[in-house]
């Protein structure tokens, strides 16, 4: 028992600091109290999910694999990309409510005379690795030091792409506080986060941040750092919350009809921050399509399309998946004006006010491979003033 012990001690040490640390003491106790865990696991919404590519994994190699789909799985050219300074960042929003979308799932909010910075990634890889991993494919937007103060950093759940080390440690030697999922305060605590900055929340639980309320909503996901897949730190969305607005961070998750309680609990919001990317069908249950984004943003807002702005992330930044790079934002641009939503397309980077003018330019389209359409009607027309310039649609060729 002593040398297994022994054993079990000495692989901890030889794993990278980037894995973080297990949940244990009285963290792991208060884990094992929450109704969403149970049979040594948390649960997720509307039962079990699939977190492994399904079907045969040959048939899942040689779509990811595939040459001419990797190619479109990258831009051709630099992203566009918006250089804000310190100095735009430091200017108060004049409606009260301002977001900046760093690229992936990091966005800046700027609320109500508060700052929030959701699922911040400033490395150049989502990995544990600084050799191997998927690759940043456009440069940060801006130095975390160009930020400014942050009076709470929101983290959604502890996968690479959304809690990176590198950045958590630099932030780590500010005074930012920490709202995080249930169990994910391990791996901030291990790089050095003081317990008293973190606000570790299970599913509709709140904290306070100054004028703030940050509540814990459910998501549909899964979890993990290390080289076991323990899933005992917990995956959430967010709800924020201040005297004048309201706004909504998915994090990752696959459509559940939950949304619609979350948002006639909380709802509706003046913007949400829809997970659009990475989706599959190798993996239908934890992420969203752009159809499905639509439909999460519609249920926040009880089906009312007029009412609220969706800012679509967690696509742009890594290749995460089969699909091809541009596609989230082609779909999404097709699935919103369907219905008559409301969406920001800001370049990474680019602050913008959701009460104010919308950024709606197609800007992906001019570093983008051809882009295949399947998800469009037959005979939809394309919106006003929209072009497909640098750009092919081969919707008719399938």
């Amino acid at each position: 028992m002593a040398g297994s012990r022994s054993l079990s001690s000495g692989l901890r040490a030889l794993q990278p600091a980037a894995f973080g640390a297990d949940p244990s003491g009285e963290r792991m106790a208060r884990i094992r109290r929450s109704p969403h865990f149970r049979d040594g696991v948390f649960q997720n919404p509307g039962g079990p999910s699939r977190i492994r590519p399904s079907g045969a994994a040959l048939d899942f190699a040689k779509t990811y694999f595939d040459k001419d789909a990797r190619n479109r799985r990258t831009p051709h050219g630099a992203v566009p990309l918006h250089t804000a300074t310190a100095a735009d960042l430091a200017r108060p929003p004049a409606t009260g409510l301002r977001l900046t979308w760093l690229g992936h799932s990091s966005v800046l909010a700027e609320i109500d005379g508060q700052r929030v910075l959701f699922d911040p990634v400033w490395g150049e890889r989502c990995s544990p690795f600084a050799f191997a991993g998927p690759k940043r494919l456009h440069p940060v937007p801006l130095p975390l030091t160009a930020l400014g103060p942050v009076d709470v950093v929101v983290i959604s759940h502890d996968h690479y792409d959304h809690l990176d080390m590198p950045t958590i440690k630099a932030l780590a030697d500010t005074d930012t506080l920490f709202a995080v999922p249930l169990g994910v305060g391990a791996h901030l605590e291990h790089w050095g986060v003081s317990a008293d900055r973190l606000r570790e929340l299970d599913w509709h639980e709140s904290a306070k941040v100054g004028g703030l309320t940050l509540t814990a909503t459910p998501a549909r996901h899964f979890c993990g750092r290390g080289l076991r897949n323990t899933q005992h730190t917990l995956w959430a969305s967010w709800v924020v919350a201040g005297e004048e607005h309201q706004i909504f961070h998915s994090g990752d998750t696959g459509y559940f009809e939950g949304f619609r309680d979350i948002g006639a609990d909380h709802g509706p919001f003046d913007a949400t921050m829809i997970q659009i990317g990475a989706y599959s069908e190798f993996w239908p249950d934890i992420h969203m399509t752009p159809d499905e984004g639509v439909r999460a943003h519609l249920d926040l807002q009880s089906g009312d399309a007029a009412s609220g702005v969706l800012l679509p992330i967690h696509w742009g930044t890594f290749n995460l998946a089969p699909h091809a790079w541009a596609e989230p934002g082609e779909w999404m641009k097709d699935a919103a004006g369907e219905v008559g939503q409301a969406v920001a397309f800001p370049r990474p980077g680019e602050p913008f006010e959701p009460a104010g003018d919308l950024p709606g330019e197609p800007w992906w389209r001019a570093v983008s491979q051809p882009i295949v359409t399947p998800w469009r009607r037959p005979g939809r027309a394309e919106g006003p003033g929209e072009t497909r310039s640098g750009n092919l649609d081969l919707a008719d060729e399938r």
